[in-house]
């Protein structure tokens, strides 16, 4: 199922949706967390088409998303340069995603503030091996090429970093592939449990940097970094860089830890 079958059955209005083939974007009982963020996000832009370029996103991962769910958009407030809108996916009458996008026209700075380049460490895309998991999320090995990076992590430090890309090509806009890819890595507190156990992400909120992102032969650098784990829970950061080591997407995420 790629990314266009996916999304194909979303249209312009409020209503129940039914996915083909849903299992190829399966995570355990739910779909993989940027599908879900993606079709929430492809029902407000459809919905509502004269909308500036994302900004931001908070998503809320509440409950597992199948391939029978209902989806609805509403605008909470339209102003002079931003528009924020709220979408929801439903799943048997219940709220399973709740997400705000932030919308912004462009306007002259008044501060400007590059992000700090990746540097030459990740080395180039696909120059390293893939990611030899035995047992990868189906949606991970349908759908996505992950490669090492060449400064590869010690076991012991809460970070994850890959090269990523979609095995077939999206054919939709930039910002609706990084919204996909964005949440692709498994939290990095995983590398620093104790015990073997499950992980779920709780949350996911991000900022756009680049709202005309780019890349080469459809690479994109991602990351996950704990900067606490303890009680049940971890706080991640979550980075995306395009091929050229350009940061495209700054985000943080709440992750639960069972086990």
């Amino acid at each position: 199922m790629s990314v266009a079958d996916l999304i194909d059955p979303i249209g312009n209005s409020d209503g129940a949706v039914t996915l083909l083939n849903a299992e190829n974007w399966m995570q355990g009982r739910t779909l993989y967390g940027g599908a879900s963020a993606l079709l929430a996000y492809t029902h407000a832009i459809r919905k509502f088409t004269d909308l500036p370029p994302l900004r931001a996103a908070q998503i809320g991962f509440v409950a597992p998303v199948g391939a029978d769910f209902e989806l609805r958009s509403e605008i909470v407030r339209q102003g002079r340069n931003v528009t924020q809108l709220r979408s929801e996916v439903i799943s048997d009458g219940k709220i399973a995603l709740t997400a705000v996008w932030v919308f912004g026209t462009s306007r002259d700075p008044n501060a400007v503030y590059p992000s700090a380049p990746i540097g030459e460490g990740p080395g180039l895309p696909g120059a390293s091996p893939a990611v030899d998991s035995r047992h990868p999320p189906s949606f991970v090995s349908n759908n996505f090429d992950v490669h090492y990076t060449a400064d590869r992590q010690d076991a012991g430090k809460p970070v994850i970093r890959r090269w990523v890309r979609l095995k077939e090509p999206s054919n939709t806009d930039p910002i609706s592939e990084l919204v996909l890819m964005g949440d692709t890595l498994p939290p990095s507190a995983m590398r620093v449990m104790q015990r073997r156990g499950p992980l779920s992400s709780i949350n996911w909120s991000f900022n756009v940097l680049d709202t005309e992102p780019v890349t080469r032969d459809g690479w994109w650098l991602v990351e996950t970094a704990s900067d606490h784990a303890d009680q049940g829970y971890s706080s991640e950061r979550l980075r995306l860089w395009n091929a050229d080591g350009k940061q495209m997407l700054s985000g943080i995420q709440a992750v639960a830890i069972f086990g």
